[in-house]
This record gives C-alpha cells, structure tokens and sequence, in this order.
C-alpha cells in the first residue's frame, strides 16, 4: 500500500492516500489497545447523521482519493467515514485482524465491531449503526450477525474494490446494468438539440428524486444515443437497465432499486430503463414500481409514452436523423469509397445518396454499419452499379432484423423481361418504379414532404385473376429497385384477441419503415375487407380492425402492395389511400405464348416444343409455370428431352388440380 503517489498516476496517488488514512486509523486502534478498560475512552453521542441519504450523483469523482469521494458521494460524516475504513481495514492489510484482537480484548475477535468503533475511534455517535443511516441503508457495510455492536462488521465487496481504486458494474446487477459507449459522432445535428434539451432539463435538478425523463420514438439506439449526449453534458455516464431485469416481485423490488442507486451514485452515471417492447402489464406495474422508488436520475425509452403517476417526467421524441442527415451520410461515405476505389465513380454519388436516402430510414449507426459493410476494406475499382448494389445490400441487411418473425423474405430475382403483360399495365408498374426512384428529390428536394406526413408513401393494389402475375410483379420492382420483398403472412398478422390483429400490424407497418423493403399483402381482401353493418361484438372489433388499416395506411411512409382476386371486397376507403391499382387481365394467345418461350430455362434439353400450339391453352401465366415444372419432372424420370407429350401429361394434372375441363381443341396437335 506504500506506493509513491505520482501526479499523473491517480491509482498510486489513491494508495497512498489509503496508506495514510490506514496509518492513521491503526494509530487510534493502538492508543485504544493501550488503555487499560477496552471501553475506557470512548464517548458516545446520540446525534449524527441519520436518515436517508440522497444520492450526490453529479459529485466530481477524484480518482486520486476514492475514500474521500465516497464520503462525500454518500453524505458521510466523519466518525462512518472512519467505521468504513475499519471494516475494509482487514482485507487491506492483515495486520489490522491482530490490531482488532487486542483492541477488544479477545484474541478470537479478528474481526472489527461497531462497539470497538463507538470505543476507539472520535466523535462516535450511535445514529450510525441506524438502518436508515448511509452505512447501511446503502450496503457499504454488512452487520455479519444479530448484535448490533458485537456483530463482525463486513465491508461490502463492491466498496472495497472501489476503495482501492478498482471500478467495475456491481455482481448483483451482472447482466442488468451495463456501461454504454459514449455517443461522440453517433448523432446528428436535430437529435443534438434534443440532448441539449435533454441536458437542460435535468440540469440542476434532484433533491428527493431526479425528474424521469421519457425518450418515445421509434429508433432505440437513437434514442440511448441521445441521451448519452445529453449525460455527458452533465459530465454524466450511462447505465443501461432492461425491463427484463425487473424483478418480478414486489418485495424484492426495495433490494433491487437499493442496489441500482447505489450503482449509479459511484458510476457517477443515470439509468436508462429500456421499454422498448410490448410489455405485459405486469412488466408495466414492475416499471412503475421501479420509477417511484428510485432516487438516481432515471430516463426511460419506450416506443409510445409510458405511463407515470407520482413522478415528476418530460417526454422528449426522438425520431430518426431527418432525410436530408441520413443524405449527407451516406453521400460522405460513399464520396470516400469513391475516391477510395476510382475516381469515375464520384459523379454519379449525389444521385447515389439521394437513392439510398429515399430508399431506408435509418439511424446515423446504421448508415455508419452499411457503409462499412458495403466498403471496408474495398481497395480495387468499382463502377458506379456496382457500388449502389453494394450500399444497398448493406442497407437491406441492416435493416433486415426488424422484419424478422414478422413477414416471410421472397428472393426477388425476376426482371421486366420476365414480366408478360399489356403495354398499359407495364407502363403502370415503371411509373410505381419512378416514384419510388425520385422520391427524395420530390418529398425532400422540392419540398411535398413540408406538407405533412401523410401519403407519402407509395402504396399499389394489384388485382386479378390467380396466376396472372402479381407477385411476380412485386418481385420485378424490388429487383429493379434493390429492395427486399417482404410477403405477410397472414395467419401470424390476425388474431381472435382483441387489439391484438392491431398491435401485429402496427409492428409490421413500424419495421417496414426502416426502409429497404416493400410489404406484400398478399390476398389482401381478407384483411382490407369492406367495414360492415354492426350487428355484435364481433362486426364491431373487425371494423376497428379495417379502421386502424386506413389511418395507418395513410401515415405509412414505406411501400406497401396488395394483390387480391377479388377487388370488389376492398373497402372503397382504402381505394381512395392508394397511389396505383393495377389490373391484371387474363393474357390472350400472343401472351401466353410469350409466356410459354420465356419460361423454359434456356439449359432445359427440349425437343419438337411448340409454343404456338402450347398457346391454345387457356391459363395464366402462374399455370403455365407449374405445367412446365410438372413437365421437367417426367422429362427427367423418363431420361430423354422435354417433349409435348411430357407437357400434355402435366396439363391434365394441372387441369385436374384446378377441377377444369380440358377440350380437345386446346391440346389439338400436342402428341401425334
């Protein structure tokens, strides 16, 4: 413990200030040891500091004297300050168990007492050994049997490591509470003024309680990230608490939240307690116990407000960095993979950037996350399509957690020569393409996303017969557009509980909003039916449902499409909330035919195929796929080249599947 101090070296400087307060302490135990009465000059006051003491949480720590500044942390007067150091003095320095032995007279009583306290050390008083007192109320020390006096006095282990000068996260608190980064170029300039109003807010606060402050939206490292901002104003850490770590009874709450303060107040951080899921009530009622016993300063982020009733609270709504921030990084880092990996490609970055801004609505760390992603490492040269693929896969990959569980992932590989359809339809589904394209420079650049937040979107309903090509469709704009292709399932979205169809869907719609994605409503007449005349509950809750669809339908920011066979069942509501509808027809001969030539692999051995004959066949194109596939098949089995014979044998299962007759004129000529 002897250690010279150094001024740059503030653990030796804490060692040594340790060693003189032990040398000192040792003193006033060997003068007691001396006398000849064990108690003979001990004067007991009965004042002191009692009560409960509130956390100085916003107290400089000097590292060069942790004794000191926990003392003044938890408000100790001299005589605990002193009663501290004697339960730690043993496991500090061993010869202090053989003081202990002479000071009380007993050479079995190794360890330290609070009666040896009141005998040998000054200004004694009894208010200390009070459960209210800071001692106790805050576990720096543990009484290790049931006489108040002549019970071992036990420092706390976490205290003690910090007394030599060692921090670390409470054992008690393992995987509840944990150290955040700070967030030094994590967050943009708007949510910078957030933090500065985080700041302003808690700043000179606290007392009783520190007012808890509400951080909704819909980003969760946005939101830790502005509110380590806003701490590291106040000189502050951050210590994150998951709602999952609650305990679940109430009576072990008191212990938890004892812990929790006490954490903080030698962290010198706040507690941020992560509300982020769809938290049963019990998980509410824990929460709420927690916010109205604590005394740190206490934040909480939640997707929506939480509800307080005995504490003081503000909401601050944190929303992702603006489109034009989200723009201005990614154009910086996609400049400096340009530059990094040819020049040719830095022309064409702005309208890069403005894609990939129009494109997802991410934090600035994920956008930081698919950058690197995308181009870590890249040294060699990258034409300009290539590198908007890349920041793009890395875009979409970011942004794919939030869409798992929630929809199933189509692999969209299918392009518009894939596509056969009317000229009227194509021209539609190009036009859905533009907008998507151009839908930073029109919301952002000229200013349509000023007039608020509603249809800007783009949302189309794709209608027609089964088979006639609307998911494929789907498929050849998230291609064309570098997007993923999210399909609904609707058996996960809709449920018999209440409000639940509601919280699903609000789920799903939240996720599609990072961006880098289109939600395909597939049979979409089943959730987006008609409201109907209100005859029981039942009528009731499956309007509310349809209700809900159309407001948040109008406020969805992403792209959302919906096939149905049935336009019909739609409600005309919804009709009027989407940008396309596009019908699909049953296509004539010359497109069946066309169909037919492209849907043979170009690698699949055939022999006499005749498509124009193939053509008479009165199905769509979903039919003409499976009649093809079904063909392969016994082409295969058999050993030889795909013929019209292997392909009439699958059209009359095909036909049996659909229960529809098949005429001789349209297999006329097939087989000889």
């Amino acid at each position: 413990m002897n250690r010279p101090a150094s001024a740059k070296d503030p653990f030796a400087a804490n060692q040594a200030s340790l060693s003189s307060a032990l040398d000192e302490l040792r003193a006033e135990l060997e003068r007691h040891a001396s006398r000849k009465s064990p108690r003979g000059g001990g004067t007991v006051a009965s004042g002191g500091a009692s009560g409960e003491s509130r956390p100085a949480l916003t107290e400089s720590v000097d590292a060069s004297d942790r004794l000191g500044t926990l003392s003044a942390k938890f408000s100790l007067s001299p005589f605990e300050r002193k009663v501290l150091l004697l339960a730690a003095a043993p496991e500090l320095d061993g010869r202090f168990s053989e003081l202990c032995s002479r000071a009380q007279g007993d050479p079995t009583a190794t360890a330290p007492t609070f009666g040896l306290a009141l005998a040998a050390l000054p200004g004694a008083h009894w208010s200390a050994l009070m459960p209210v007192a800071p001692l106790r109320h805050w576990r720096l020390v543990h009484l290790s049997g049931t006489s108040p006096t002549r019970s071992p006095l036990q420092v706390d282990e976490r205290i003690l490591h910090y007394l030599a000068g060692l921090s670390y996260p409470d054992p008690e608190l393992e995987g509840a509470l944990l150290a955040h980064p700070r967030a030094d170029g994590e967050i943009t300039p708007s949510q910078s003024t957030i933090a500065e109003r985080l700041a302003g807010f808690w700043s000179g606060k606290g007392g009783e309680s520190w007012p808890v402050a509400l951080l909704t939206g819909p980003a969760s490292r946005d939101k830790i990230h502005v509110a380590s901002a806003g701490l590291e104003a106040l000189g502050l850490g951050l210590g994150l608490l998951s709602e999952q770590a609650l305990p679940a009874e109430a009576g072990e709450m008191e212990s938890f939240v004892r812990l929790c303060d006490r954490e903080a107040i030698l962290g010198g951080r706040a507690l941020v307690l992560q509300m982020e899921g769809d938290s049963d009530p019990a998980r509410q009622r824990a929460a709420a116990l927690f916010l109205e016993r604590c005394h740190c300063l206490v934040g909480v982020t939640c997707r929506e407000r939480f509800p307080l009733s005995y504490r003081t609270h503000a909401e601050f709504e944190v929303s992702r960095p603006t489109r034009q921030e989200q723009r201005e990084l990614w154009l910086e880092g996609a400049t400096r993979s340009a530059n990094r990996t040819g020049s040719r490609n830095a022309a064409a970055v702005p309208e890069m950037a403005d894609f990939l801004a129009s494109s997802f609505d991410l934090s600035s760390s994920d956008i930081r996350e698919s950058l690197g992603l995308a181009t870590d490492g890249e040294r060699k040269r990258i034409v300009p399509d290539e590198l908007r693929r890349r920041l793009a896969e890395a875009g979409r990959t970011t942004a794919r957690p939030r869409m798992d569980g929630l929809a199933v992932r189509i692999e969209a590989r299918a392009g518009w020569d894939d596509l056969v359809l009317p000229d009227a339809q194509k021209d539609l589904l190009r036009a859905i393409a533009r907008q998507l394209r151009h839908g930073y420079t029109v919301r952002e650049k000229w200013g349509f996303a000023g007039s608020g937040g509603r249809g800007l979107g783009v949302s189309a309903l794709f209608s027609g017969a089964s088979g006639t090509g609307k998911t494929l469709a789907a498929e050849v704009l998230a291609n064309e557009l570098l997007l993923d292709l999210y399909r609904i399932d609707l058996s996960q979205v809709v449920s018999k509980y209440v409000g639940e169809t509601e919280k699903n869907l609000r789920r799903v719609f939240d996720a599609a909003e990072a961006g880098g994605s289109i939600l395909l409503f597939d049979e979409a007449d089943a959730l987006f039916g008609s409201r109907s005349e209100v005859k029981d509950a039942h009528d009731r809750y499956a309007n509310i449902e349809v209700s809900y669809l159309l407001s948040r339908m109008e406020t969805f920011g992403g792209v959302a499409i919906l096939t149905t066979n049935l336009k019909a069942n739609i409600d005309p509501a919804f009709l009027r909330r989407l940008r396309f509808v596009v019908q699909f027809p049953f296509p004539g001969q010359a497109q069946r035919e066309a169909i037919w030539e492209a849907v043979f692999p170009r690698v699949l051995p055939r022999e006499g195929v005749d498509s124009s004959r193939l053509s008479r066949l009165q199905v769509p194109g979903g039919n003409i796929r499976n009649i093809a596939l079904g063909a392969a098949y016994l082409a295969a089995e058999a050993g030889s080249p795909l013929g019209m014979a292997h392909l009439l044998s699958a059209t009359r299962t095909e036909c049996a599947k659909m229960e529809r007759p098949l005429s001789e004129a349209e297999v006329a000529g097939w087989v000889a």
